[in-house]
């Protein structure tokens, strides 16, 4: 395989500017209401969208957010609102749902409730509990493959746990269009953090979505991925080589991840680097479970890692 041939990460596109309470046409069916929340983890903020024209579903209606809400519901006038479908339980994307259904009288459709990727060990608290609407309970829980339908459009849901354990992505069946969430962004990578996510868990779900062919993607923050199945495969790379550095460090003799995170992210603003760790936990518990690691007791972030 020659240079220019080799797997190659994602190159990431930060041009996306936010029409703050402005419903943007972005494809034909397709509306997105930006919500002013910037943050490190939310980019410019969380992307809302409609689909459809007089009966619609909305995708992620997003935080609790006044001014937000304003301008969901001016983009609804006249239209009836029959789906709120919500891809994960994180507090910038789910909890709006309720206060939308109890004003229009639409069905929540989701995978399910917010549950972490696997039980918390002894000990072990939860960095993103904060962030997790517990409260939220859909309608209707949704399986691989489901469909919900409305006048003129039709979503499948595509299961992609990884960043939450109920993640999923929605595609919109005769457009080539998914709306890929938090899983897939066209502006960073996804975080993956235990035990919320579970790295296993994401890397499997690329996978599902390299199986498709789809024309773009229309993310929870930020642009639109418009080559999707070029980036797929450069997140993928990106993983792979994260997980290879991982490991070269237990092999030259870091055992603690704080060890690896100061050299493999040496470029990293340091306040990132707990971010980074839950990263580098979450390469090393799926490499445990592939025997490559080995660790004694279950893998945490304070525990000491050797090559298998």
């Amino acid at each position: 395989m020659s240079g220019s041939d080799a797997p190659k990460p994602p190159e990431f596109d930060l041009s996306f500017q936010p029409s703050y309470g402005e419903a943007v046409p972005v494809a034909d069916k397709v509306q997105r209401i930006t919500v002013n929340n910037p943050g490190p983890f939310t980019f410019h903020g969380t992307n809302t969208y409609i689909v459809g024209h007089r009966s619609v579903c909305v995708i992620d209606p997003g935080p609790e957010d006044e001014a937000h809400f304003r301008a969901l519901m001016t983009a609804l006038a006249g239209r009836e609102v029959t789906h709120i479908a919500v891809s994960h339980t994180h507090k910038d994307h789910s909890p709006l749902s309720r206060r939308l259904k109890a004003e229009t009288g639409a069905t929540i459709v989701a995978e399910g409730p917010h549950r972490p990727s696997r039980p918390l060990h002894e000990g072990e608290t939860n960095p993103f509990a904060e962030s997790s609407d517990t409260e939220f309970a859909p309608d209707i829980s949704l399986g691989e493959g489901d469909k919900v339908e409305g006048d003129g459009w039709q979503l499948t849901a595509i299961l992609t746990p990884g960043h939450t354990a109920n993640h999923a992505a929605f595609a919109l069946d005769d457009a080539g269009i998914v709306f890929s969430a938090d899983h897939v962004m066209a502006w960073a990578t996804s975080i993956v953090a235990p035990p919320d996510g579970a790295m296993g868990d994401y890397m499997a779900s690329l996978e599902r979505l390299l199986a498709r062919d789809d024309r773009i993607y229309f993310p929870g923050h930020g642009g639109p991925v418009k080559d999707p199945t070029a980036f797929l495969r450069g997140l993928r790379t990106h993983r792979r080589m994260r997980e290879r550095a991982i490991l070269e460090r237990i092999k030259g003799g870091d055992r603690l991840i704080a060890d690896m995170v100061k050299a493999i992210y040496r470029d990293t603003d340091p306040k990132l680097h707990g971010a980074a760790a839950l990263s580098v936990l979450a390469h090393i518990e799926d490499l445990v479970e592939k025997g490559e690691v080995l660790t004694d007791g279950p893998p945490r972030l304070g525990g000491i890692y050797r090559k298998s």
